[in-house]
C-alpha cells in the first residue's frame, strides 16, 4: 500500500464515512427520534438548544462528560471500567462494516453479514456484565432481563438476515447491495423478515415495548444504575452508534442500502444522502413501534418472540427458499 493509499483509508476510517461521521449522524438520529417522538405525543421535543434543538443530544453529552465520575465500593473495577470502553468500540467497529458512501463499508470481507450480527451479540453480552459488575440487586435484574430478551429475539432477527443473504446467494453485505439494484427486497417476501428485524432490532435497543431492563418505574434504571459521569456518557453515546448501525442493517437488507439515481462525480454524496434517508425511514418505523406499545413483562416479551417473530420469520425463509 503506498502513502497516499494509507491516507486516503486513514481518513475513510476516522472522518467520513468513519468515526467523526458516525459520531455527528448518531447525534442526528437521537435528535430525530426524540422530535418524531414528542410530536406522535403531541409534544415539542428538543427545541432551544441550536436550530430546533438540533445540538441538544451534544449539550446532554458534554454534560455528562462534565459530571462526577462516581464509582460504588465493593464494585468489580475492571468490569466496571471496561465494559463502557468494549461497548462503544464494539458499536463504532461495527459501524464500519456499513455500505454508507459506496457499495461497500470501510471494512469489507467476505461473512461481514455473520459477523455484522456476531457484533449485536457481543455487544449485549457486554452490557450484560456491566450490569453484573455493579453487585446492585435492581442491575443484577436488568442484566438478567436484557439476557432473556436476548434469548428471546436472537434468533428470529438471525433467521430474518439469513432469508436475505438466502436471496443474494452471498454472505457479503456489498453483493446483497448489489443484488437489489433491479428492486429493494422489501417489496417483495422480504417484507416479513423486515417486520422481524423491525421488533428484533427494537428489543436489542431496549426501546419499548422493550424496555424492562431498564424500567424505570420497576428497578430504577436497570443494568446501568450505578454508572454516571464519563462512563454513562458512553454507554449512551454507544447505544446511539448502535442504533445507526441497527437502521443501516436494515436499510442495507432490505432497502437497497446507498444505491439510487447518481451523477457522475457526486456518487459518493448521493450515496451517503440515500443511505441517511432510507436509514430514517427505519428509525421512523422504530419510533412509531416506540410510541404505540406500552411495555410488555418478561415473559410476555419471550412468548412474543417464540410465537410470533420465530414463525414468521421461519415462514419468510422457507418462502424465500421456496420461491428461489
Amino acid at each position: 500500500m503506498s502513502f497516499e493509499q494509507y491516507v486516503v483509508e486513514t481518513l475513510k476510517t476516522v472522518v467520513f464515512p468513519g468515526f467523526v461521521f458516525i459520531f455527528f449522524l448518531s447525534l442526528f438520529y437521537e435528535w430525530f427520534d426524540r422530535k418524531f417522538y414528542a410530536r406522535l405525543q403531541n409534544r415539542v421535543g428538543p427545541l432551544y438548544t441550536g436550530f430546533y434543538g438540533l445540538l441538544q443530544p451534544l449539550a446532554d453529552f458534554i454534560k455528562l462528560l462534565s459530571k462526577e465520575d462516581i464509582v460504588p465500593k465493593k464494585v468489580d473495577q475492571l468490569l466496571f471500567t471496561m465494559t463502557p470502553l468494549f461497548t462503544l468500540a464494539l458499536s463504532i467497529f461495527a459501524t464500519l462494516l456499513l455500505p454508507i458512501s459506496s457499495n461497500q463499508g470501510v471494512v469489507s470481507f467476505n461473512g461481514d453479514v455473520i459477523v455484522s450480527i456476531l457484533i449485536l451479540t457481543f455487544i449485549c453480552i457486554t452490557v450484560f456484565y456491566a450490569g453484573l459488575s455493579t453487585y446492585n440487586r435492581y442491575a443484577v435484574i436488568g442484566a438478567e432481563r436484557l439476557f432473556l430478551q436476548m434469548i428471546g429475539y436472537e434468533i428470529p432477527l438471525t433467521l430474518s438476515v439469513v432469508g436475505v443473504a438466502l436471496n443474494a446467494q452471498s454472505l457479503l453485505l456489498s453483493d446483497i447491495v448489489l443484488s437489489q439494484e433491479r428492486w429493494w427486497y422489501i417489496l417483495g417476501p422480504q417484507a416479513l423478515g423486515f417486520i422481524v428485524f423491525v421488533f428484533a432490532a427494537q428489543a436489542e435497543l431496549e426501546r419499548i415495548p422493550f424496555d424492562l431492563p431498564e424500567a424505570e418505574q420497576e428497578i430504577i434504571a436497570g443494568w446501568n444504575i450505578d454508572y454516571s459521569g464519563r462512563r454513562l456518557a458512553m454507554f449512551r453515546l454507544a447505544r446511539n452508534i448502535e442504533l445507526v448501525f441497527l437502521c443501516g442493517l436494515a436499510a442495507t437488507f432490505f432497502l437497497g442500502g446507498p444505491l439510487g439515481p447518481t451523477i457522475e462525480g457526486y456518487t459518493p454524496i448521493l450515496y451517503t444522502l440515500y443511505f441517511v434517508i432510507k436509514s430514517l425511514f427505519v428509525l421512523a418505523v422504530l419510533t412509531v413501534v416506540r410510541a404505540l406499545f406500552a411495555r410488555l413483562r418478561i415473559d410476555q416479551v419471550e412468548s412474543f418472540c417464540w410465537k410470533y417473530l420465530l414463525p414468521l420469520a421461519l415462514f419468510q425463509f422457507v418462502l424465500v427458499r421456496l420461491i428461489l
